[in-house]
């Protein structure tokens, strides 16, 4: 999903960097990370399995609030792969503005991609029908987070370098102090931002028969709030900011804390109990408001990226990559068991900053077996998906393939190979 960052010619040459330095340099390339590539393709093999496993076993599916489970650990890889390949790329930028208007052009062309492919106009494997009402189009999704994340990890690795922060000290903090000052001002924000604002009670429309809601087919819920630095799926912050920026008819359908079991009973009709009116509600996942510490791992990925270009020594390069993983791992620990809880739809502190230890560990593993040791047999697949990643998102990942497949059918639309497939794993 990662693969828009072009990294062909080699781990650090941009296309833009190629040309600048002239056709003798352009001659010289270097081979591909292929450790990147290897976790890349990882990652979107991993999307698939959670994605279509999920449904099966739940336990590998996102958490349905606070908590971690397999699938909450993707988005962050894909953020963390971004941001080292950003280092490479830009690490030689002798034209700075070209580079910032190639990085906003790819990150607006990986946001439109989004917005097509999880904006609601394919409707999915249950529905033959396609086309989205702009009034509820969603604006925010996978890629938008993504590019997102993207342009602000290039704009601190195209213009950081301009500055004379690498001549204060010899350490790598002080090198790249610019973006260390970026990563605790989003924190700081996010922060201040998700325990300091009001926010006051809600309403929204419940959608009883049609696909369009009328003033007979729709009911008015109110969500009682009032309160200020709540982290539940109610009353946070983040789903606030989204309703009053985004719109709430714009954000996700079907968020994932109707899984909680407070919320499953209206899916019940025998049930008794009515579940709590916020269980009914839409809220974005990939939100504005999380989207500031999800960059933060695009840019702790830059940190990554940084020791890979400046250190030559494998050793070097593991050692500090274990030390900074296993610094903010513990760090995430601390900040967890200090009330700060592990959420991926919030993109807490401490859900940021495990996940991207985790990212890092994972990196370190891939690079000593397939960079170092040279075990590249093994992976070669999963290489072969990290190069075309993109590709394999829009075919697989969001179901494009399916579609196209489930259009094809015996007689009557419900006689197709995904119908029976479907069938199948649920009966």
């Amino acid at each position: 999903m990662a693969d828009f960052v072009p990294l062909s010619g080699g781990p650090g040459e941009s296309r833009e960097s190629r040309e600048s330095q002239g056709p003798k340099e352009t001659k010289r390339r270097r081979p591909r990370l292929a450790s990147l590539d290897v976790f890349r393709g990882l990652s979107i093999a991993l999307m698939i399995f959670v994605d279509y496993g999920g449904s099966i076993l739940p336990f590998i599916a996102h958490s349905p609030w606070n908590g971690v489970h397999l699938a909450d650990f993707v988005m962050p890889f894909f953020l963390f792969i971004a941001g080292i390949s950003l280092s490479l790329v830009y690490k030689i930028t002798p034209n700075k503005g070209q580079a910032t208007w190639n990085a906003s052009l790819r990150a607006t062309k990986l946001f439109l991609l989004g917005i097509i492919l999880q904006g609601g106009y394919f409707h999915g494997v249950n529905s033959l029908t396609f086309g989205v009402d702009i009034d509820k189009v969603r604006w925010l999704g996978i890629l938008q987070r993504i590019a997102i994340g993207y342009i602000v990890a290039a704009l601190c690795e195209i213009w950081s370098s301009s500055l004379l922060w690498k001549d204060v000290g010899n350490g790598f903090f002080w090198k790249y102090f610019l973006n260390w000052v970026v990563i605790f001002s989003l924190s700081g924000i996010y922060a201040g931002l998700s325990y300091g604002l009001y926010v006051p009670d809600w309403q929204f429309k419940v959608q009883q028969t049609s696909l369009v809601c009328h003033s007979d087919d729709c009911s008015f819920q109110t969500v009682k709030c009032g309160v200020r630095g709540d982290l539940g799926p109610a009353c946070n912050a983040a789903g606030m900011i989204d309703r009053y920026v985004l719109g709430i008819e714009h954000l996700y359908k079907k968020p994932v804390y109707r899984n909680l079991e407070v919320c499953k009973s209206y899916k019940n009709s025998q049930a008794s109990n009515e579940p709590p009116s916020w269980c009914l509600a839409p809220s974005e996942p990939e939100g504005i408001l999380s989207s500031l510490t999800a960059a933060v791992t695009c840019i702790i990925g830059l940190h990554f990226g940084h020791i890979l270009v400046q250190l030559e020594d494998h050793k070097d390069r593991i050692s500090r990559w274990l030390f900074f993983s296993l610094s903010i791992f513990a760090l995430a620990l601390g900040l967890s068991f200090a009330g700060i809880p592990l959420n991926k739809s919030l993109y807490t502190i401490s859900y940021m900053l495990l996940t991207t230890a985790s990212a890092g560990f994972t990196f370190c593993v891939l690079y000593l077996v397939v960079d170092v040791y040279g075990y590249r047999s093994p992976t070669f697949i999963l290489e072969w998906m990290g190069r075309h990643s993109l590709s394999i998102f829009v075919l697989v990942a969001s179901n494009i393939a399916i579609i196209v497949i489930q259009g094809f059918y015996w007689r009557k639309p419900q006689n197709n190979i995904v119908h029976w497939v479907i069938s199948l794993v649920h009966s």
